[in-house]
């Protein structure tokens, strides 16, 4: 009987000690001050503003290109970029540029080329494109017709 009531008292301490932990949590939380949100800072930094990229040697593959922007409090107003003009590319048409082509058109006999068109596919680094390009090339060998097999003429006896 008197270890019943022993085991009272510490369930009875234990559930004034937790009820005294979660009074203190509680009161804790609550006079948490909530952390004002950090206000963005207003720049008058431009937008940067991109070169082409300039290949490092040969029309494409790895090359620079040269970033600026304008504002009085900017700390960087000027930058060098690395960047890379795909060698397969069409860099008539700029070589930031990359179309999807059509097939090729039939060849013109007047002037001896065949055209096809190509849209807009990427433009990188924001390049300026041309929404379509037409691009012409030589027909190859202009090729006269075969005669389907070899005619025999028979005398009408």
């Amino acid at each position: 009987m008197q270890q019943q009531q022993q085991q009272r008292r510490m369930l009875t301490a234990a559930l004034l000690a937790l009820v005294f932990l979660l009074a203190a949590v509680s009161t804790t939380e609550a006079g948490k001050k909530e952390k004002p949100e950090k206000k963005a800072k207003k720049s008058d930094c431009g937008e940067w503003q991109w070169s082409v990229c300039v290949p490092t040697s040969g029309d494409c593959g790895l090359g620079t290109r040269e970033g600026t922007r304008t504002g009085a409090e900017c700390k960087q107003t000027t930058k060098t970029q690395k960047c890379k003009i795909p060698c397969n590319w069409k860099k008539q048409f700029g070589a930031e540029c990359k179309y999807q082509f059509q097939a090729w058109g039939e060849c013109d006999l007047n002037t001896a080329l065949k055209t096809r068109t190509g849209n807009l596919k990427r433009a990188l680094h924001n390049a300026d494109c041309q929404k379509t390009v037409t691009i012409s090339k030589p027909c190859g060998k202009l090729t006269k017709p075969k005669p389907q097999g070899k005619f025999h003429l028979l005398k009408a006896a």
